[in-house]
């Protein structure tokens, strides 16, 4: 049964499980039985992990939360998107803490709405919560949460490009690996890929700031910046006018006789095992070419066939790609 195929009902009902789980789970009762059952129950769609996933997301943002002696739990707090069930979501709330929503709204703490959206069989457009436009590249995750003082996205995987809603009183604020994008309307790109982060702006102006380290550094339109983890500072530099970063919008992955050390990332996040370099000379090979992002699991198979490498398996079953040694010249 794929996604498409469910039913409003039957959305609902995965969202009331997965927060009967997730209740469970938090319990100091819950038996092995019931710990079969839900890891049973988990992996017998992939609707329900996912469910889940983000069920323990709300959970966690009430553990974070300071403790309060309060009556009740009441306002505005409202997940959306696949997290319909409002009531079980607050009950969540309600179990892991007693606190008040709209206290946690005033404070700071708790987002007014919360957004989940996934891409996972092919390229996606959503609207947020506050008339933002976003485009989701394949296999990409992220949550959009609304709070008193700014709107908050974090990109867990994936790569979206974003036409942000104007709001100079209320920044949009982009998590991606250890850094963040800072903005009050403008039009970008986040790619994410394991630590690598990598932002493209086209229109308006960004921040971009390091999680270890205080200040940001402005973009500008045409500009671009990269950082990972244990970068003090993002490294910024002028986007090329025959760049192709942005072809994923039309489902398409081109490489432009990139080197394979700097093309394997942009095919790997792709693909369910990332291809591994045998040595750092393999690396040099260069490689180019237009995909369908789509079948890109059908490169790596053929690329014997256009390189000078021949492909092997590691222990962890990733693909390994070798250099074939040059033939020394007789005489």
């Amino acid at each position: 049964m794929s996604e498409k195929s469910l039913s409003e009902a039957e959305y609902d009902a995965i969202t009331d499980a997965a927060a009967h789980w997730c209740m469970r789970l938090h319990a100091s009762d819950c038996t092995p039985g019931e710990r079969q059952a839900f890891a049973q129950w988990h992996d017998s769609h992939p609707l329900h992990a996912f469910e889940y996933a983000a069920m323990l997301e709300i959970w966690d943002v009430a553990d974070h939360l300071p403790r309060h002696e309060t009556p009740a739990l009441v306002g505005p707090f409202k997940p959306r998107s696949r997290l319909r069930s409002y009531a079980v979501a607050a009950a969540i709330c309600l179990t892991a803490l007693p606190l008040v929503a709209f206290t946690g709204w005033e404070a700071g703490w708790l987002p007014s709405s919360y957004e989940r959206f996934q891409a996972a069989n092919g390229l996606r457009q959503v609207t947020l919560g506050d008339g933002s436009e976003v485009e989701l590249n394949l296999g990409t995750e992220l949550v959009y949460s609304n709070y008193k003082d700014q709107r908050r996205v974090t990109l867990k995987k994936g790569e979206a490009f974003f036409k942000v809603s104007h709001d100079s009183a209320h920044p949009f604020i982009v998590h991606a690996g250890s850094g963040q994008v800072r903005v009050t309307g403008t039009r970008f790109n986040v790619w994410k890929y394991e630590d690598q982060v990598r932002v493209m702006l086209l229109e308006g102006s960004v921040q971009i700031a390091s999680d270890q380290v205080h200040g940001s550094v402005p973009l500008t339109p045409g500009m671009q910046a990269s950082y990972q983890q244990g970068d003090a500072t993002p490294r910024v530099r002028a986007m090329s006018p025959n760049d192709t970063a942005l072809a994923w919008r039309q489902g398409k992955l081109v490489l432009d006789n990139l080197a394979l050390v700097d093309a394997l990332p942009l095919i790997n996040r792709y693909l369910s095992k990332p291809v591994m370099l045998a040595d750092a000379n393999t690396g040099t090979i260069r490689i180019g070419g237009i995909y369908n992002i789509t079948e890109v699991n059908n490169l790596i198979p053929s690329l014997p066939k256009v390189l000078p490498v021949y492909l092997t398996q590691n222990q962890d079953g990733n693909p390994v790609i070798n250099s074939i040694p040059r033939k020394s010249p007789k005489g």
